[in-house]
């Protein structure tokens, strides 16, 4: 690998399909990496026919589809600098990342196009999209060592959204080692329904392109579609977050399925129950399941199989990646896990202090309590914030609060998680109610679902008269997870 590489030209030569695109389930195609290459030039001409170039942000707003991953690397081509955005945050979010990180453009799909940042100009896939296309060759714009090549946006510990400056460089070495680390070849299938929003599936996606996989691409997660590919696709590696897998997992379908092509399964993104490892080894005997650990700021991997080839543990997140510095606060064998390597991020953008914070000679603060044992493979132990994980997506209590507390009828709340078979933790409310309003946990939900994204939207809310309070004025959260685990758990998604 050399500086000068641009990671919107890691397709490789010698795979022959690209994608599956079953996106429209009724009509699937098949897009060679000859075509998908020639697409994302077609894209990055687009853009450079617009006067958008070096260090220009372009948002992508949209269901996965072969033309999310075109203008992804297509962007990446142009030297301009790709901002995946998340489907679930409602429009005020999206107003506030388009303005954070000055958009210029914003390529969507019709079902988003009413949410899309307003005042930017926006190429919508359904529509307009073909005529955007510049069809013909395009030399890929030449990185510097600094130059960024892609700013997904996560939330930290107060809930807001921050930008990940990701380098060239970084990614390209992120792309390499993983390649290597995880075997992938053009014999490969990798069944991908994850947003490619998210880590999980953006990573899958760089990876098996380099690698010269075919994915198997889904627009989003379809349990029964999700099954059926499997087979029909002959898939041999799976990947998503542990409630996807307990879906497919209790489908009748899977049974009927010929799973014996599968030889990988990659669960992330959330923590996963060694029960979870125990079924899917059961339902899919010829693949090795493996617990994923990454984040964004982070590269997003860190950790692979072990060098001398010791089987991996099933709750073991893995050994340090090569080339990936890992380092554990107090430790020796356990505290705070902190990395340094290639991928780690530049910075937070527009946000310097909490970079200071989080970021300090090269070593990036995970905030993520990990263990190591005799062996050296990790095991995530839990955050060091209050910070909780529904299917996939990180949770706020605070942001939760903040958006209930913005009814015109709640006087106070108070959040927090509890266990959930399907979802890992979902969050419960207390609500204080400002007095003669009325007010119901039905409208507290609907006003929930309405004013943020679906995952934060409390499974269980508790009208209250008063939130108790421990020794020190602050909320007794201990007396309310005691009452809530007293209750009925929350059912359903």
């Amino acid at each position: 690998m050399t500086a000068a590489v641009n990671v919107g030209t890691f397709l490789s030569r010698e795979g022959r399909i690209a994608i599956v695109d079953l996106s429209r389930p009724d009509t699937p195609r098949e897009v060679t990496y000859a075509a998908l290459d020639a697409a994302c030039n077609a894209v990055a001409a687009g853009l450079a026919a617009r006067g958008l170039g070096r260090g220009d942000r372009v948002g992508i707003l949209a269901l996965n589809r072969p033309e999310y991953i075109e203008a992804l690397y297509g962007t990446m081509r142009a030297g301009a600098i790709p901002v995946p955005l998340n489907i679930k945050l409602p429009a005020e979010a999206l107003a506030f990342i388009a303005r954070d990180a000055d958009l210029k453009l914003v390529f969507v799909d019709a079902a988003h196009r009413k949410v899309a940042p307003p005042g930017i100009p926006a190429i919508d896939f359904d529509a307009d999209y073909a005529r955007f296309l510049k069809p013909g060759r395009f030399s890929a714009v030449t990185p510097r060592p600094d130059d960024i090549c892609l700013q997904p946006y996560t939330s930290g510990s107060t809930g807001r959204p921050k930008g990940v400056l990701l380098t060239h460089v970084g990614q390209a070495w992120q792309i390499e080692a993983l390649v290597a680390a995880r075997r992938m070849t053009p014999d490969d299938r990798v069944l991908v329904a994850a947003p490619l929003y998210h880590k999980n599936a953006l990573v899958w996606t760089k990876v098996g392109l380099a690698g010269g996989s075919s994915l198997v691409l889904l627009a989003r997660f379809d349990q029964r579609l999700y099954v059926e590919s499997i087979g029909r696709y002959r898939v041999t590696r799976l990947s998503g977050v542990p409630t996807m897998f307990h879906l497919i997992l209790n489908d009748p379908a899977l049974a009927q399925t010929d799973k014996t092509s599968v030889r990988f399964i990659g669960v992330g993104s959330a923590p996963a129950s060694p029960a979870l490892f125990e079924a899917l080894a059961r339902a899919f005997p010829n693949a090795v399941a493996t617990n994923g650990y990454g984040v964004t700021e982070a590269g997003p991997v860190m950790f692979a199989g072990h060098p001398t080839g010791l089987p991996r543990p099933a709750t073991s997140i893995g050994y340090p990646l090569a080339g990936c510095e890992i380092r554990l606060d107090p430790g020796p064998d356990e505290g705070v896990l902190l990395t340094r390597n290639p991928g780690v991020m530049v910075a937070y953008h527009n946000l310097p202090e909490e970079t200071g914070r989080r970021l300090k000679d090269g070593w990036f603060d995970t905030g993520d309590v990990c263990r190591r044992d005799a062996d050296g493979f990790y095991y995530f132990v839990g955050r060091t914030d209050d910070m909780f994980v529904c299917g996939g997506e990180n949770v706020y209590p605070g942001d939760v609060e903040g958006t209930l507390e913005r009814h015109p009828d709640v006087l106070q709340a108070a959040v927090l998680p509890v266990d959930h078979e399907l979802k890992g933790q979902v969050p419960v409310a207390f609500v204080v109610a400002r007095p003669g309003a009325g007010l119901t946990e039905q409208a507290v939900k609907e006003w929930a679902l309405a004013h943020g994204p679906a995952y934060q939207h409390p499974r269980r809310v508790f009208l209250v008269p008063e939130l108790p309070l421990a020794g020190t004025n602050k909320i007794d959260r201990a007396a309310l997870r005691t009452r809530a685990l007293a209750a009925p758990p929350p059912r359903g998604g």
